[in-house]
């Protein structure tokens, strides 16, 4: 079914690290977005079955409550929503409190999924987070007291002064807050990141990074650890307790369909691409006047489509399913590249059978080398 990703582009403070399309909040702005936001969703309505809607950001808690619930009745008014959907809200520990989250829950959010990126303060003192290790897990306790029984944490690993103890440290809090989902992500500085300039002032101190080999056995390690919890594994980054993996983010990965909204938010229904204009005023403006707010649209060739689904697909535990394929395709993917993934089969990378092929854990720490197979 089609997934809905609604784009709030506001935060309180910019992340030294981030890359994603977002300002600062401002709250006249926000308040015409929510309205232009709520425009474009009733205008582009078709009926269509739905059975996830993603807020993003940003820092969608930032939104209150009645303008979750707003957004939440347009996209109701203009999609056939499942009678079971997964509706997740993006949220920072900081903007949160007790009232806030029962109107959220009260909205229609039945998911929460918390950016706390690591325990430890002085790491996310580097990352220019405005909450604390404290102020994150009294944020969990909070959602919990609220109803929400569907609970992801976001963590970071290959941080600025990060150390193999800080990082088990980090994920032992987290898997003792017993959530639902947790997502372990690695750093990545885009060039001229705030971040990736403040590690240059500061070298030579503890802003510096562990090494390639050192990051890897970290990754392991809290696989490893959140394996000995009772999560399950099912993509690179995410593991999750039985039943609770993210269903909108399945679809990125397995070739679903979904509707992106909002300023730079993207979409790709049934083979066919297309993004918004990025600069949110920009976005606004076009909505409040009629005009369209697509600078991009493209139907994805054959080609384009078979390798998106080879790259998305590895990526998942469960790897690539030859029958599936091969019926979409018209080839059985094994067969095309086995001269050159065979290496990486006996070298413990990867694993195939019958009606599958995919990445062990080591041939994660591979995967961009084992991908350019594909290119």
């Amino acid at each position: 079914m089609l997934g809905l990703y609604l784009h709030i582009p506001f935060c309180s403070a910019i992340c030294s690290y981030c890359n994603f399309n977002r300002g600062v909040l401002d709250e006249a702005l926000k308040t015409r977005y929510v309205g232009a936001l709520e425009r474009e969703i009733l205008d582009a309505g078709d009926g269509r079955e739905v059975d996830t809607v993603f807020f993003g950001g940003g820092t969608p808690s930032l939104l209150e409550p009645p303008e979750v619930a707003r957004l939440l009745r347009a996209v109701r008014q203009a999609f056939t929503v499942t009678s079971t959907p997964e509706i997740t809200l993006e949220a920072n520990p900081e903007t949160v409190s007790a009232g806030r989250l029962e109107g959220f829950r009260e909205a229609g959010i039945n998911r929460l999924s918390f950016g706390v990126q690591s325990f430890d303060d002085g790491e996310l003192r580097r990352l220019g987070r405005l909450h604390s290790a404290a102020k994150a897990e009294e944020a969990v306790g909070a959602a919990r007291a609220a109803g929400f029984d569907n609970l992801s944490l976001d963590l970071m690993l290959w941080l600025p002064g990060q150390s193999p103890e800080s990082w088990r440290a980090t994920v032992d809090r987290a898997v003792a807050l017993e959530p639902d989902h947790l997502s372990m992500y690695l750093l990545e500085l885009y060039p001229n990141a705030p971040l990736k300039e403040a590690m240059a002032r500061n070298s030579g101190s503890d802003w510096g990074l562990t090494s390639d080999d050192m990051a890897a056995d970290m990754y392991l390690d809290g696989l490893a650890r959140t394996d000995a919890a009772g999560f399950t594994q099912y993509e690179i980054s995410n593991v999750s307790r039985p039943g609770f993996p993210s269903r909108h983010n399945l679809k990125y990965w397995q070739g679903g369909s979904w509707r992106g909204f909002g300023c730079g938010a993207h979409s790709t229904v049934d083979g066919t691409r297309w993004r918004a204009v990025n600069a949110t005023s920009e976005y606004v403006d076009r909505i409040v006047q009629g005009e369209s707010v697509l600078v991009e649209r493209r139907v994805l060739p054959p080609h384009e489509r078979q390798e998106e689904a080879l790259f998305t697909g590895l990526r998942l535990t469960e790897g690539i399913d030859r029958p599936r394929f091969t019926s979409v395709f018209g080839e059985d993917p094994w067969l095309r590249y086995a001269q050159h993934l065979r290496p990486y089969v006996d070298d413990g990378f990867m694993w195939v059978r019958d009606d599958a092929f995919g990445l062990t854990r080591r041939g994660m720490l591979v995967a961009n080398e084992i991908l350019s197979t594909f290119v």
